[in-house]
Parts: structure tokens; sequence; C-alpha cells
């Protein structure tokens, strides 16, 4: 194998890493997107939990307290 053979391959295998490499930068960008958005979901889901989370203790409560009523009737 010549010189010039070896160059040409060389060149071909370096053109097809650079090719690689964008590819892998265009993935991760649309990952590293696609992170960001679920980022921001996740905080929004947290604020309407963080929310909703006094609603559920009442809730509890009431049914606690429901079934404290209803096994005092059945014990009557």
């Amino acid at each position: 194998m010549t010189i010039d053979e070896r160059l040409d391959r060389l060149t071909e295998r370096h053109e097809a890493l650079t090719g690689h490499v964008e590819i892998l930068t265009a993935d991760v960008s649309q990952l590293a997107a696609s992170v960001d958005k679920m980022s921001r979901r996740m905080d929004d889901l947290v604020i309407k939990m963080d929310d909703l989370a006094p609603g559920f203790s009442t809730l509890a409560e009431i049914a606690r307290n429901h079934e404290r009523r209803i096994g005092g009737l059945e014990q009557e």
C-alpha cells in the first residue's frame, strides 16, 4: 500500500468520523432540549402536587373520622 493510498484511507476515515461526530452532536442537542422540556414539566408537576397535598391530607383526615364514626356505630 502506497503512502497516497494510506492518506486516502485516513482521509476517508477522518471524514466518516467527522460525520459521526456531527450526528452525535445533533443527537445530544436534541436530548438536551428534551431534558430541559421534561425538567420544566417536572417543576410544574411539583408545584401542582404541592398545591394538592393539603387537600389530600384533609381528605385523609375526613376518611379517618368517617371510619371512626362508622366503627362507633357498629359497636353500638
